[in-house]
């Protein structure tokens, strides 16, 4: 956890913004790793943790508040694929917080002084299979199904105390509720982010009733959107605060588009630090990047925010 003496970030965002960080995979791309596989970047969890660590260290140094750690993809199912049995797929996932742990050390030695928090983040079923299912939902199981999924992750987790879980780029309002029916009496906040096409969830759910799910859900101190198009942002932050009442957390892509036949990315960004003040009009209050987001432009939005960056 942050030090006894530093804020919670739910008290913070109760008075202010917090900058998150960019995407975790084009930082680590950008290092020269190669992230082609089903793992992703929670390959390095067991192959390159110091490559991990460095990775957030960019983003405490670029700006960034908030680490989210590279457990996205992170699962005993897609572990044990790899061979990786239970025990090491849990130490291999609560090694991830201790990575940003690091990083953020290394942030304060080198001359941070603000609060620095790490997000734990669980991806939604559909990462775990790693066939784009998860831009999609509608798995076919049940919201039962999915909770006995995602509650031993987050039970690993939660033990390695990180200050918030990030339910991250979750494509279907059915799956948030099991999110939210796992995350009960872990002990440690959370934010539910949905991955969004203009104002319905990827499964096709209007957004006001899917933020709606998380309206009255305790363990959850903001909602919003991420892993989206920056022009989904301004609606689905409205909707969020108008339907809950609570923070709202946005980390769009940069913009450009993914084409999975030539793996290669498409098109510009439309990502920019002028969209940001807008967005904290709207209701967010945590902001920062998702895909191809990298530390310059986590730079220019804790710029946008006036946060004291590195100081």
């Amino acid at each position: 956890m942050t030090s006894d003496t530093s804020p919670s970030l739910a008290d913070t965002l109760a008075t202010g913004t917090v900058v998150l960080d960019g995407g975790m995979s084009n930082q680590l791309g950008a290092a020269g790793h190669d992230l082609s596989d089903e793992l992703w970047s929670a390959r390095l969890l067991a192959e390159r943790p110091e490559a991990v660590t460095e990775a957030h260290l960019a983003y405490f140094t670029a700006g960034a508040d908030v680490a989210i750690t590279a457990s996205y993809q992170a699962t005993f199912e897609g572990f044990g694929r790899r061979g990786i049995g239970r025990e090491e797929a849990a130490r291999l996932m609560a090694s991830s917080v201790g990575l940003a742990r690091e990083a953020a050390r290394l942030a304060r030695r080198a001359g941070a002084t603000r609060p620095l928090w790490v997000a734990a983040s669980a991806g939604p079923y559909g990462a775990m299979l790693a066939d784009g299912s998860e831009y999609r939902g509608r798995y076919g199981l049940s919201v039962a199904e999915l909770e006995r999924f995602h509650r031993p992750r987050l039970e690993v987790l939660a033990a390695a105390e990180p200050d918030v879980l990030a339910l991250e780029t979750v494509p279907d309002a059915d799956e948030a509720a099991a999110l939210l029916r796992a995350v009960r009496g872990l002990g440690v906040p959370a934010w539910l982010s949905y991955t969004v096409d203009g104002s319905r969830t990827r499964a096709g759910q209007p957004l006001a009733d899917a933020f709606a799910v998380a309206a009255d859900a305790d363990e959850i101190i903001a909602v919003g959107v991420n892993c989206c198009a920056p022009e989904d942002v301004e609606h689905a932050v409205e909707t969020a605060a108008r339907v809950t009442g609570k923070p709202v957390v946005v980390y769009p892509n940069s913009g450009e588009v993914w084409d999975a036949q030539a793996r290669a990315w498409t098109g510009r960004s439309t990502f920019g630090s002028e969209q940001v003040t807008r967005w904290r009009e709207a209701g967010a209050r945590l902001i920062g990047g998702c895909c191809r987001v990298g530390p310059r432009a986590i730079t220019a939005v804790a710029r946008a925010l006036g946060s004291a960056g590195t100081a």
